[in-house]
C-alpha cells in the first residue's frame, strides 16, 4: 500500500512540475560526479606526496601535454627550482625525482581536463536533442559555474605556495574542496531527480523531523570536512600521534585563548577536527532514531544502517591516519569515507525530501 502511494504521489509530482526524468542524463550525471569524486581523491594523493607545486605554471591548452625531450624537462625542472618548496625542501631533488612529482600532479590535472569535456559535450549534446529542456538548464549552467570556479580556485591555490612559502594556503584548499563538493552534490542531486522524480516546486511540504535532522547532519558534516581540509593544508596531522590524548593531555592548554586560533593554528585546528566528529555521529545517530520511529520506506531505514555504520569506521579511519602517521592509503581511506558520507547525506535528504511532498498530498 505504501509502496503504491509513493508512486503515484511520485508521478502526479512529475506531472506537476513538468520536469521529466530521463535515464541517459541520469547515467551521465552519476558518471560525472564518479568522476568529480575521483579527482577529490586523487588531489589528496598529489598533496600527500608533495607534488601539487610541481608544476609552476597553468596552460589548460598547451599544459596538456607533459614536456616532450630532455631540454624541455631541464626548462621545467628549472622554473621548479624557483619555488620555496624547492630550495627550502627539496633542494636535493634530482632530475628523476622531478618527474616522478610532476606526472602526478600531471595527472591530477589530466583528469581534471577530462571531467571538464566529460561535462561539457554531454551537455551541449542533450540541450541540442532537448533531452535536457531549455527551461531546466540552470542547474546544469550552475553545474559548468562551479567547474570553472573550482579550477581557477585551484591555481590560486597552487600560486599561493609559489611565492614566499613551500606550501599552499589552507584557507584555498579549503574554499577548492568546498567548490568541488557544491559541484558534487549539485550532480548527485539533480542524478537522483532524474532517477526517482523531481520535487514540485511550486509546492512548499512541511519538514519532518528527519528531514531536518539529515539537513543539520549535512551542516555539520560541512564544517567537519572544512576543518579537515584546513588540517591538510596546515599539515597539522603531524602534530601529534596520540589519540585521544594530545601532548599527554585530553584538553592541551592554550588551544583557545584566542579566536583565530580555531583557523590559523594548527594544533587547534586538529583538536577540532578530531572531536568534531563526535558531533556528526551523534546527529546520525538521531536521524537514524527518528527515521526507525516513522514509517519511511525500507530503501531509506536499511540505508541508514549504512549511513551510520560508516560514519563510525571514518571515525575510525581518522583514529588510525593520526596513529600511523598520516601514511598515505589510510588517509586517501580517509578522505574517500568523508565523499561517501557526503553522498550518502545527499541521497537521504533527497529522499526525505521526497517523503514529505508525498505525505503534504
Amino acid at each position: 500500500m505504501y509502496q503504491t502511494h509513493w508512486e503515484k504521489a511520485s508521478s502526479l509530482t512529475r506531472e506537476n512540475t513538468g520536469t521529466q526524468r530521463n535515464r541517459a542524463v541520469m547515467n551521465w550525471l552519476f558518471i560525472f560526479a564518479f568522476l568529480v569524486a575521483f579527482l577529490v581523491i586523487f588531489g589528496g594523493f598529489v598533496r600527500l606526496t608533495r607534488s601539487g607545486l610541481s608544476i609552476t605554471e597553468w596552460n589548460p591548452i598547451s599544459g596538456s601535454v607533459p614536456p616532450l625531450g630532455e631540454q624541455a624537462w631541464q626548462e621545467e625542472f628549472a622554473k621548479y627550482q624557483q619555488t620555496p618548496e624547492f630550495q627550502q625542501i627539496n633542494f636535493n631533488m634530482t632530475l628523476e625525482e622531478y618527474k616522478y612529482i610532476f606526472y602526478i600532479e600531471w595527472i591530477h590535472r589530466f583528469i581534471a581536463r577530462l571531467a571538464g569535456l566529460v561535462y561539457a559535450i554531454p551537455v551541449f549534446y542533450f540541450l541540442l536533442t532537448k533531452k535536457i529542456p531549455l527551461r531546466d538548464f540552470g542547474i546544469y549552467f550552475v553545474m559548468g559555474l562551479l567547474f570553472i570556479a573550482q579550477a581557477f580556485a585551484g591555481w590560486i591555490m597552487v600560486a599561493s605556495g609559489l611565492v614566499d612559502r613551500p606550501s599552499v594556503s589552507h584557507f584555498n584548499l579549503t574554499i577548492h574542496l568546498l567548490l568541488a563538493l557544491s559541484l558534487l552534490g549539485l550532480s548527485l542531486w539533480t542524478a537522483f531527480g532524474h532517477k526517482y522524480g523531481f520535487p514540485d516546486s511550486h509546492k512548499k511540504a512541511k519538514w519532518s523531523l528527519p528531514s531536518r535532522l539529515a539537513l543539520l547532519s549535512f551542516i555539520l558534516l560541512i564544517i567537519q570536512i572544512s576543518y579537515g581540509a584546513m588540517t591538510a593544508g596546515l599539515k597539522a596531522g603531524h602534530v601529534s600521534d596520540t589519540w585521544p590524548l594530545m601532548f599527554g593531555k585530553l584538553v592541551p592548554p592554550n588551544l583557545f585563548n584566542s579566536f583565530i586560533n580555531i583557523f590559523e593554528t594548527p594544533q587547534t585546528i586538529v583538536f577540532i577536527h578530531r572531536w568534531f566528529a563526535f558531533a556528526v555521529f551523534i546527529a546520525v545517530t538521531a536521524l537514524y532514531l527518528a527515521v526507525r520511529k516513522q514509517s519511511n520506506s525500507a530503501e531509506i531505514k536499511n540505508g541508514l544502517n549504512w549511513l551510520l555504520g560508516l560514519v563510525a569506521f571514518q571515525i575510525l579511519l581518522g583514529i588510525l591516519t593520526v596513529v600511523l602517521h598520516v601514511e598515505i592509503a589510510i588517509a586517501l581511506a580517509h578522505q574517500a569515507g568523508a565523499l561517501s558520507l557526503f553522498a550518502l547525506v545527499i541521497y537521504f535528504m533527497h529522499r526525505l525530501s521526497a517523503t514529505n511532498s508525498v505525505k503534504s498530498m
